[in-house]
């Protein structure tokens, strides 16, 4: 009778480990989504006034601001719609894993690992940008710009704590898959 009931406790601590398993999957597939399609429509223009020197009228400039104008912002939204298509993929492939026994899920995981890495680059190098937009850089002469296009710069900072969630959930993922292991090893 004691296997019977340890035999329970197994399969059902395997059914919940699945079950969250696919909603950080599900999670990570809409947080991935998200940042990359405010990235993609993240533009504003400003018109800013421009005064050369005292005796000349003032010139009014508009001023563009766009996600694809900064590489590190490409390579943010990449990186998240990567990411994206990966969930999407490794849902499907997580849910087939459930009925057979090969090497699917070391695989899964292991790629769960490479897209927490690519995201937490992307994430950095996108926050590196954003710091310089809100900050300026006075030894380089680089000024900042958030002053002036805020919204974008908002809706960039969204972008990036949605990709910093995903890269958390994936984070989630490996960790989850770690303890299946260590349970199945008992």
């Amino acid at each position: 009778m004691d296997g019977v009931g340890s035999n329970l406790k197994v399969v059902e601590s395997s059914r919940r480990i699945r079950y969250c398993d696919g909603l950080l999957r599900v999670v990570g597939l809409v947080l991935t989504l998200v940042a990359a399609i405010l990235t993609g429509v993240d533009k504003e223009t400003k018109t800013v006034p421009i005064s050369i020197t005292k005796t000349l009228p003032t010139l009014h400039v508009p001023v563009t601001a766009k996600w694809h104008y900064m590489s590190a912002f490409v390579y943010f939204l990449i990186s998240n719609a990567i990411a994206f298509s990966y969930s999407a993929a490794s849902l499907v492939a997580s849910m087939a894993v459930r009925t057979s026994k090969d090497k699917t899920g070391i695989v899964l995981v292991v790629l769960d690992m490479t897209m927490m890495g690519l995201l937490l680059s992307a994430n950095g190098a996108a926050i590196a940008v954003g710091v310089l937009g809100q900050y300026g850089n006075s030894h380089v002469q680089w000024k900042r710009v958030c002053n002036l296009l805020g919204g974008f710069c908002h809706q960039m900072t969204a972008a990036i704590i949605l990709s910093l969630v995903g890269s958390l959930i994936f984070f989630w993922l490996v960790a989850l898959a770690i303890l299946n292991l260590h349970k199945k090893s008992r």
